[in-house]
């Protein structure tokens, strides 16, 4: 073994004698430190399981995230920090949204009975339907008008009066709306398109329930949609009858009398 070999193993031996760098000790020292500083912030905070899930409950139900109550209307929250869910909100919500359906149902009803007073043939052109969102009185076929025409016939005028005498205690927007098949009109009648007689025979029922029910002129709108809205093919007879139709759609803002 060289000389200078033999020097290199006898300094390390004795750097390792002397013991760890100087350097460990003050990091040591620090760790422990830390260590005290972390056990002295646990035993000063409170580890209350009940409030804890107190506060989440609280920012849960303020942004309206609940499941004890089924509810139609968008989740929302009126306070930002609540121990509970607003019951009394929800209660107020179910008994506005009870109340519309209970008085869009007798409504429908109402208008169901005025349509029985017709005869069996007349019954099965008529239809009424009430909707999650609206209720609809669908009259089909030539049971208003005559054909190419847009004059209201005069036994379906009774009716129409009962339908609006109905509508008049409700609250909320009516639309009338006119359908035709896709037969094209003859040259020599007045209407140029089937879209043109749609708008003139969706216009005559909507003058009529202004004129003669004193419903709102504010509340109806007149829509026609000529062919282009099918309820059913245009193959058919019976199809094109059901086609061939005026639709009286009451769109409730709230049916409360």
């Amino acid at each position: 073994m060289s000389d200078e070999l033999k020097a290199k193993i006898n300094k390390l031996e004795a750097e390792v004698s002397a013991g760890a760098p100087a350097w460990v000790v003050t990091f040591g020292d620090l760790m422990c430190l830390l260590l005290c500083f972390f056990v002295l912030l646990l035993s000063f905070s409170e580890m209350d399981k009940a409030i804890y899930k107190q506060v989440a409950g609280s920012l849960r139900d303020a942004f309206g995230v609940q499941r004890k109550v089924k509810t139609m209307q968008p989740a929302k929250g009126i306070k930002m920090i609540s121990k509970d869910f607003d019951q009394e909100l929800i209660a107020t919500q179910q008994r506005e949204e009870f109340i519309v359906t209970q008085e869009r149902k007798t409504i429908g009803e109402e208008l169901k009975k005025a349509v029985e007073t017709l005869s069996k043939g007349m019954k099965n052109l008529i239809q009424v339907e009430v909707g999650d969102k609206e209720i609809t009185v669908r009259l089909m076929g030539e049971t208003t008008f005559d054909s190419g025409k847009a004059d209201i016939k005069q036994q379906m005028k009774p009716l129409l009066k009962k339908i609006g005498s109905v509508l008049k205690k409700t609250k909320g927007n009516i639309t009338v709306s006119g359908h035709t098949d896709n037969v094209p009109l003859r040259s020599n009648w007045i209407y140029k398109s089937n879209l043109e007689l749609s708008i003139a025979r969706a216009a005559s029922v909507a003058e009529f329930l202004l004129h003669k029910t004193n419903i709102k002129p504010s509340r109806i709108a007149a829509m026609g949609y000529g062919e282009y809205r099918p309820q059913e093919s245009n193959v058919t007879t019976e199809g094109r009858r059901k086609n061939r139709r005026v639709e009286i759609i009451l769109k409730p803002r709230s049916l409360k009398k």
